[in-house]
Formats: C-alpha cells, sequence, structure tokens
C-alpha cells in the first residue's frame, strides 16, 4: 500500500479559526495530518521569529479523532520551524497553510503571516501553499474552496515545485457556481496608502491607529487582482530570494571600488 504524504498545516488567525478548519479536513483526505498553529491570532506578523523570549507548545484536541495538534505561542514562521525541526518525526511531504481570513493577493504577501508560514517551509525544503479567502469575517464561508484546496495540494504532491517556489492561493469571495475557474498570475503592483489616526488617551498621552487605502495601479490582465475581481482563483508562484536580479548589471557601473 502507497504511504500516506505527511502534511503540516499551519496559519496566522490561530488553531481554532474556522479556515484552518476547512484546511485539515480537506488535507485529511489526503494524508496524515499534523496541526502546528499559533495558539492566538499572528495576523500582519510578516516573517517575524521569536528570539527574545520562550516559545510554548501544547498538544490539544479540537476536535473528536486522533489528530496530532500543537497550539503554539509563537509566530506561523515559529510554528513551521518547531514543527519541521522539533515535532514532527519526518520532513513533511507538503506544508499547507491557511486558509486565511481574507486578501493575501498582490503587496499583501509581504505581510501576511499566513504566506511567511508557507515561505519558511520553502526556505526548509518542503513544498508549501498559502490559501486565503477574501472576506475577513470570522464566520466566513470557506466551502466553496474546498474542492479547489483539494485540487492544487494534490497537483503539488504529484507534480512537485521548482526549489524556492512556494504557491499563494487566493480566493474571491464567491458562490462555487460563480467561479469561472484557476488563473496562474503574477503579482498585482499596488500598495496600500497609509494614514495614520491620531488620537488623544484620558491621561493626555497620543496614539495612533493605523488606516489607509489599498491603491491598484496595475491595469495588466495577467495579475492576481483581476484574476479575483474577475471571479478567478489566482495563483502566484512566490519566491524567497530576494534578489533584484534585473538591477546587478547597473549597479556593476558604479565606481564603488574607486578609492574617495
Amino acid at each position: 500500500m502507497k504511504k500516506k504524504p505527511l502534511i503540516l498545516v499551519t496559519n496566522d488567525d490561530g488553531i481554532t479559526a474556522p479556515g484552518i478548519r476547512t484546511l485539515i479536513s480537506v488535507m485529511s483526505e489526503i494524508g496524515d495530518v499534523v496541526v502546528v498553529a499559533p495558539d492566538s491570532p499572528q495576523s500582519a506578523m510578516g516573517h517575524a521569529i521569536t528570539i527574545n523570549s520562550t516559545l510554548h507548545v501544547e498538544e490539544i484536541k479540537v476536535e473528536d479523532d486522533n489528530r496530532s495538534e500543537f497550539a503554539c505561542s509563537g509566530t506561523p514562521a515559529d510554528c513551521v520551524k518547531l514543527a519541521v525541526n522539533e515535532l514532527l518525526k519526518r520532513k513533511p511531504d507538503l506544508c499547507v497553510s491557511g486558509i486565511n481570513h481574507g486578501s493575501n493577493s498582490s503587496i499583501n504577501v509581504i505581510y501576511s503571516g499566513t504566506m511567511s508560514a508557507a515561505l519558511e517551509a520553502g526556505i526548509e525544503g518542503v513544498p508549501a501553499i498559502g490559501f486565503s479567502l477574501l472576506d475577513y469575517k470570522w464566520g466566513a464561508n470557506f466551502e466553496p474552496t474546498k474542492s479547489y484546496v483539494k485540487k492544487i495540494a494534490l497537483n503539488v504532491l504529484e507534480n512537485g515545485l521548482p526549489n524556492g517556489v512556494v504557491l499563494n492561493v487566493n480566493f474571491p469571495r464567491l458562490n462555487k457556481k460563480e467561479i469561472k475557474g484557476i488563473k496562474v498570475c503574477r503579482q498585482a503592483k499596488a500598495y496600500w496608502k497609509e494614514e495614520f489616526d491620531k488620537r488623544t488617551n484620558p491621561m493626555g498621552k497620543d496614539y495612533y491607529w493605523l488606516t489607509g487605502k489599498f491603491v491598484n495601479e496595475d491595469h495588466g490582465e495577467d495579475t492576481d487582482e483581476w484574476a479575483l475581481a474577475n471571479n478567478y482563483i489566482s495563483i502566484v508562484p512566490v519566491q524567497f530570494d530576494l534578489t533584484a536580479h534585473h538591477a546587478i548589471q547597473q549597479l556593476n557601473t558604479w565606481t564603488l571600488n574607486e578609492e574617495s
């Protein structure tokens, strides 16, 4: 009998979030699942890791089955590091992160704890996928994502991924019959125009709330933002090598080695 794949499941919304419970149920149809996820929400943590305090991990039972689940006091990246290097008996065949409550398309990938967990798995040599649904509500409907999550995960297990590449998958907030299909895309060139709402507390001390709006100036029809706006699921292959290769030749024309 063919050995079942070992699948690590994590997220940034916390181990009890509905999104990760959906992902666990789908991955359980495919392989042996181990869950290592934050014990509380860690959204927008990016690739932060814990170095100035201790990490705590507790094995817990969230659902009535025999699955191993570990709640970690650290960040999503911490969860993956602990899982691969300490908690699992062997390297997982796949790591899936999410399903995030909210978008991780375009520039959001930089801030995302969900995607940082997937990227950390990639750094560890584990094929990885981050899944997100464009609905921030705790009670979001994840049902339409299930068949697509399974299909994408099975394709990664069967075909593998290029070295240093993980997948960023975003789902539009639609019923299944409204979804047109899947588009493999590039990341849209968009950004957040930040503003800070300055207030004063009763003690007279100033404080700030971060606000702002999302600005998409990319009109290409090959981007994740276009796909999602047009009722497609977007898949963007992303990498953790941040080298701007196109800039190397230009920088080599600078007089960097000449004496001042």
